[in-house]
């Protein structure tokens, strides 16, 4: 059945997870990789605090709706798939919008945090650990 969810899953939300997934390598692997596009760049120094604030906020939403739609995915009959990948594509799209970016502006820059370390680690920064979440 796993071999069925990538071809279910819609392509936001599989980008989102792909590139949203590029967020957790390790620095020393983040070295290996090619250098920033000028263009890269020059976006990374026009994003605000606020910008980046909103993605990581959207970044948390994305990883909490990813494993509730994966799993629902994987217990679910063939029919009900198409639904749930829907409600999921659906749910993705808003938590990303609700915090202000466009989907293009979060895939954006997702992929500039992947080819500069400092605006991984200004992210990353913004993340909330698990253990802080309310008892």
């Amino acid at each position: 059945m796993r071999s069925l969810l990538p071809s279910v899953l819609p392509s936001v939300a599989a980008a989102a997870v792909m590139t949203a997934a590029q967020l957790f390598i390790p620095a020393a692997q983040a070295q290996n990789q090619a250098p920033a596009a000028p263009e890269q760049s020059n976006r990374a120094a026009d994003l605000s605090d606020q910008k980046l604030d909103a993605t990581a906020a959207a970044l948390e939403q994305v990883a909490v709706l990813m494993r509730e739609y994966h799993q629902r995915l994987q217990t679910a009959d063939a029919s009900e798939r198409p639904q749930i990948a829907e409600e999921g594509k659906s749910a993705l799209k808003k938590a990303i919008e609700d915090q202000g970016l466009t989907i293009d502006e979060y895939n954006s820059i997702i992929v500039v945090a992947q080819n500069d370390p400092a605006v991984r680690d200004k992210i990353l920064h913004r993340l909330h650990p698990p253990s802080e979440e309310k008892e």
